[in-house]
This record gives C-alpha cells, sequence and structure tokens, in this order.
C-alpha cells in the first residue's frame, strides 16, 4: 500500500539524519513509494538555525543535499491565513503551540499532507490535520 503524500516535521528529520533505525525504516519505505520527501521551508530553517549555531559545516552541506533532492514548501498567502486561523482557535482553548509548529501545521492541511512528527501532543490539537508518528 502506497503511504498518504506526507510533510516531515522537524524532529522526524532530525532521527533520520542521526540514522534512528525506526525511522530510517519507515523513510525508506516512504521513499521507495513516493520517492522523494516534502518538508516545510520552516523545518529547513529550523534545522539550518541548529546547524548554524553548532557551526556544522559538514551537515550543513549534507542538509543542502537533501532539501535540493526534496520538495520545499514555502509559506504561501493561503498557508498564512490557515495559520492565522489555527493560532485564533487554539488561543480561545487556552491550547497554544509556538508559531513554528502552527505554520508546520497549516502547510500540511493547506497540502492536504499527513504530518510526520513525533510531537504528537502539540499536533493533534489542530483540527483535521492527519499524524503520524514515524518513531512508534
Amino acid at each position: 500500500m502506497t503511504p498518504p503524500e506526507s510533510l516531515l516535521d522537524t524532529d522526524i528529520l532530525s532521527a533520520i539524519m542521526r540514522k534512528n533505525e525506526v525511522v530510517l525504516q519507515r523513510a525508506q519505505a516512504y521513499i521507495d513509494a513516493r520517492r522523494q520527501f516534502t518538508i516545510s521551508i520552516i523545518t529547513r530553517y529550523e534545522l539550518l538555525r541548529g546547524l548554524n549555531a553548532k557551526k556544522a559545516g559538514s551537515q550543513i552541506r549534507a542538509f543542502d543535499f537533501f532539501c535540493a533532492s526534496s520538495n520545499v514548501l514555502g509559506l504561501t498567502d493561503e498557508v498564512v491565513e490557515r495559520a492565522a486561523e489555527i493560532y485564533g482557535d487554539l488561543h480561545r482553548r487556552g491550547e497554544l503551540i509556538s508559531d513554528a509548529d502552527i505554520l508546520i501545521a497549516a502547510t500540511a492541511l493547506v497540502h492536504d499532507y499527513t504530518l510526520v512528527t513525533n510531537n504528537e501532543d502539540h499536533f493533534r490539537r489542530i483540527p483535521g490535520l492527519k499524524v503520524d508518528n514515524w518513531l512508534k
């Protein structure tokens, strides 16, 4: 069975980069079926931010290569509007999460992707968001 189109969250991509065996098996099955990964530009920022803080030059080059062969979804007005709606809903319910997570979730919703994350607690607060955890 072909896996659903998925958007990788930062924590899952980090686990892939660390060569976590559990995630690598799921990632390989996904690549075999879908041919490329998809991430948000926010995930690109979060990972580059961390790698630059550590001055991890070789990891930055490897990540740049990964991004060149992946689908990196940018922020559009539709994503920003959806993120603002999510923020409003979470704020009213007193269940806010970070802006980065809201933007990643909005990207997944706008493109009708399943969000692959280990941070189920935060992302399951967002109605309609499909969530999968490759670390389980």
